[in-house]
């Protein structure tokens, strides 16, 4: 009887696996064919590669020489932070822009550290409220909606961009890094994150019921802001309550204080070393060669805070992006920057060059896709921010390389920076902020124009981090 029945369940489970094949599946002769065409040479790099990193054996010798460090356009150095294990770059990489035009004012006689962990508070807390807010907004869709899954999914994160900065720095404020140093959280995000975001998907099932109930708007609100306050209560428990008032003394790059101490609140803080605000002077170009040129997007639900800026920018070919930014560090100027950091990096040198790794030949294959077709497929993207600091530039003016003070701490790198050619910058940047007084004016006509709104879900809108 056993036999019979697991006879006749073989036969089944063989007539399943068949029936799959006719759909397209993988047949045995597919299979026979794909063994037939592997080699003896397949069988030596599996040895090879069972047993060491691909980078390793991917690695192009020829392009392994010393590192060159020189560059015709440097900004000054300034110290390097270190983001450690957080999706922070945004927020890293946008203050380095604020102390660097801080100490550009004071012709490097003065310098300031900001604190990211503050800053980092507020954006979560925004953050959440951006989500509960938008809860309710859409409530009246279905939960399988796509906007209400794109919140569902994503209540609340790390990444950002610069816009980010400049909203919630305009908003709250800056202060010092020694007043709010980084806590364990801040540095580790993920616990605190898993927490907050399970909370806010419970409150976010709460609110869709109270507006299902039709309840009050007054009511919702009222709610939404007990929710908040047990995020803020998560918040401060992990990243400390944020300053109100502190003492302060500038000092200069060697830590000698150069004026007595004085007592400021956040907001006076920015006005003390920003000294204007940052939405209005500035431009996020981005390089994305599937959609038109000289034309403004705006990704749609895609900010810091409630009442901030959706994500903006103005399409650019890569030469005039390029043409921005030699201006800019002409200028001493260094700017966020973000890019594909993960393609092709040699970690050791801190140097990103397209032909560092060779692995089209070490698996016998090309990898032929050009930068659109990386986008469009989810292959390519940006994932990281920087903030750009020097370039060289050949005997007719053109860029050969580029340098950029990196986050993951002084001894990461070219001292803190990676160093990059030009044929990779063209391949994997794709955003950069630039001061509008470096933006030709063609371009600044086209960042006026009305945005097309596009959704947060492309491919290409994933936050840096």
């Amino acid at each position: 009887m056993r036999t019979t029945t697991l006879t006749v369940a073989c036969c089944l489970m063989g007539m399943a696996v068949q029936a799959q094949t006719n759909g397209g599946g993988i047949s045995q002769e597919m299979l026979r064919d794909m063994e037939r065409q592997q080699t003896t040479e397949s069988r030596a790099l599996f040895n090879a590669l069972a047993s060491n990193n691909i980078d390793d054996l991917a690695k192009n010798f020829r392009n392994q020489g010393p590192v060159d460090t020189y560059f015709s356009v440097e900004t000054p150095a300034q110290s390097i932070h270190n983001q450690k294990s957080s999706g922070r770059c945004w927020m890293f990489s946008g203050l380095n822009v604020l102390r660097s035009q801080f100490a550009r004012t004071h012709q490097d006689t003065l310098s300031v550290e900001y604190s990211q962990d503050y800053l980092f508070f507020y954006d979560q807390l925004e953050k959440a409220n951006l989500f509960l807010q938008a809860v309710i907004d859409h409530a009246g869709k279905p939960i399988d909606d796509p906007r209400v899954q794109f919140f569902f999914k994503n209540p609340i994160g790390d990444g950002g961009t610069f816009c980010g900065v400049a909203d919630l720095a305009e908003k709250y404020g800056l202060v010092p890094m020694s007043v709010q140093p980084e806590t364990y959280s801040a540095d580790n995000t993920r616990v605190m994150a898993r927490l907050v975001t399970s909370k806010l998907r419970e409150y976010g099932l709460d609110l869709r019921k109270m507006v299902a109930d039709r309840k009050s708007a007054k009511a919702l609100k009222a709610r939404k802001t007990e929710m908040l306050a047990q995020v803020y209560r998560m918040l401060a428990l992990t990243l400390g309550e944020p300053v109100k008032e502190f003492t302060y003394a500038f000092k200069d790059k060697k830590g000698k204080a150069l004026a007595p101490a004085k007592t400021y609140t956040p907001r006076e803080f920015y006005q003390e070393t920003v000294g204007r605000p940052l939405n209005g002077t500035f431009i996020m170009a981005m390089n994305d060669p599937r959609r038109p040129y000289y034309k403004t997007y705006e990704v749609e639900y895609d900010r810091h805070t409630y009442d901030g800026h959706n994500w903006k920018y103005v399409n650019l070919p890569m030469e005039d992006i390029a043409a921005m930014a030699i201006a800019s560090l002409k200028d001493s100027t260094k700017m966020y920057s973000s890019y594909d950091v993960g393609k092709q990096l040699d970690r050791k040198r801190g140097y990103l060059d397209t032909e560092n790794y060779d692995y089209a030949t070490l698996f016998g294959t090309k990898f032929p896709m050009d930068k659109a077709d990386r986008i469009a497929t989810f292959d390519s993207g940006s994932t990281h921010a920087m903030t750009l600091s020097a370039v060289d530039l050949d005997g007719n003016g053109k860029p050969v390389k580029w340098k950029v003070e990196n986050s993951w701490g002084p001894d990461y790198g070219q001292k803190g920076c990676l160093i990059m050619t030009d044929r990779w910058f063209r391949e994997y940047t794709f955003r950069l902020v630039v001061d509008k007084k470096y933006v030709p004016e063609q371009i600044l006509r086209a960042a006026e124009q009305p945005a097309i709104m596009v959704m947060p879900e492309d491919p290409l809108f994933a936050e840096d981090e």
